[in-house]
């Protein structure tokens, strides 16, 4: 089928670059044990680079924790609407709440069935859940052949490979302006905001341009001709 196609193409592309994260981690001084506990129990990439890099730079511990903890926040949103879509049985709830990520998300909501929705997502969560962890204990073991991972930009890989993903589905002029108007958030509040705190802002572009749009029909409404009242 092609939900399990696509799906496992996610998960396999993401998956790999748990490689990076397991090099960036161990490279940063944490041990093979913490860095595989990250990927089993976290589980979401772009929040664990944000720990290890956080640490890595000689940042305080809780800092570093909140930072990642800010980031992860969008998963919760991702997990109001996966809840509706996949409206799975509440035994299943739990354990499905541990795969709520960007790649789930993506894939699931890409599916115009339940049925497909909820195959996209077991098959990506499971793939990447396997994968993603194996890789960051190879990455780990081979931390010390690759050398100084701040030199190999190692902790892009994740983002880069899920923004390749993600940007043939914004195709509205509403999702692009939403999308460019998240990047100028995220990236001009960078220097000025703690580790996490600037994806948060950039959460507001949605709402920021739905407003919008919703200002400008409004008035236009207005300015058109009608009937007195």
């Amino acid at each position: 089928m092609a939900v399990v196609r696509d799906a496992l193409g996610v998960g396999v592309a993401v998956g790999l670059s748990g490689f990076a994260f397991g090099a960036t981690s161990a490279g940063g001084g944490l041990g093979l044990m913490q860095t595989c506990a990250l990927s089993l129990l976290v589980f979401t990439g772009a929040s664990q680079f944000a720990l290890v890099g956080a640490l890595s730079a000689g940042g305080n511990p809780l800092t570093a924790a909140a930072g990642a903890f800010f980031l992860g926040v969008r998963n919760a949103f991702y997990g109001l609407r996966l809840s509706q879509v996949l409206a799975l049985p509440r035994a299943v709830r739990p354990f499905a709440a541990q795969w709520v990520i960007d790649e789930t998300t993506a894939v699931s909501l890409a599916q115009p069935t339940r049925r497909g929705a909820r195959l996209g997502f077991t098959v990506t969560g499971l793939s990447l859940y396997l994968l993603w962890n194996l890789t960051t204990l190879l990455g780990a073991l081979g931390a010390k052949a690759i050398g100084d991972t701040d030199a190999w930009g190692l902790d892009a890989a994740g983002p880069a490979v899920f923004l390749a993903l993600l940007a043939p589905m914004v195709r509205s002029t509403t999702e692009r302006a939403v999308a460019a108007l998240a990047v100028l958030l995220g990236l001009g509040l960078l220097p000025v905001l703690p580790a996490g705190a600037p994806v948060l802002v950039a959460a507001l572009a949605a709402p920021a341009v739905l407003w919008a749009q919703g200002r400008r029909r409004g008035r236009t409404r207005d300015d058109a001709p009608g009937e007195d009242r």
